[in-house]
């Protein structure tokens, strides 16, 4: 293709920059209501932000669809500090604390990408799957430790409540 690619209209910039924030913010109210550190609002501006950089970088960058590549690998890479910023050890446990929520940061950043670049039936399936995963993904992994050891009893930051099952 040559020449320049026309700007996108400023109603598809703002479908592309609100889907992804409202995408992000669906993943990070699940996140909110599970107590972690990482809630709504910061999924919300992780997933408006990687779709503001690849709205901008498909608009700058024309054509050359190598320079729009780098650019999501720059979110890509760079979200990961992001994420890495959630997960704690827990010493006095030996544990770690954090790694789903950085995931799904992770996730929303994708997500955000997928959005700017208008991919939508990527982004809505990726959604359902993400849900689906962090909503069903909790109550198997806790009927899996009532299996392994039935004297274990809950503790996620919901204080000590055992999710409905």
């Amino acid at each position: 293709m040559n020449g320049p690619i026309p700007a996108l209209p400023a109603w598809m910039v703002l479908l592309r920059l609100s889907a992804a924030t409202v995408v992000g913010c669906v993943i990070g109210l699940n996140r909110e209501l599970c107590g972690k550190p990482a809630g709504m609002r910061t999924h919300g501006l992780v997933a408006l932000g990687a779709a503001l950089i690849t709205v901008a970088s498909l608009d700058l960058a024309g054509a050359e669809s190598a320079a729009v590549l780098r650019t999501v690998q720059g979110i890509m890479a760079g979200i990961g500090f992001l994420g890495g910023g959630v997960i704690m050890r827990d010493e006095s446990h030996q544990s770690v604390h954090g790694l789903t929520t950085a995931a799904s940061v992770w996730v929303v950043a994708a997500l955000g990408i997928a959005c700017g670049a208008g991919q939508w039936a990527t982004s809505v399936i990726a959604v359902v799957i993400t849900l689906a995963l962090l909503v069903l993904g909790e109550k198997v992994e806790y009927k899996l430790r009532l299996k392994r050891n039935p004297t274990v009893t809950h503790t996620s930051s919901t204080q000590g409540q055992t999710p409905r099952l």
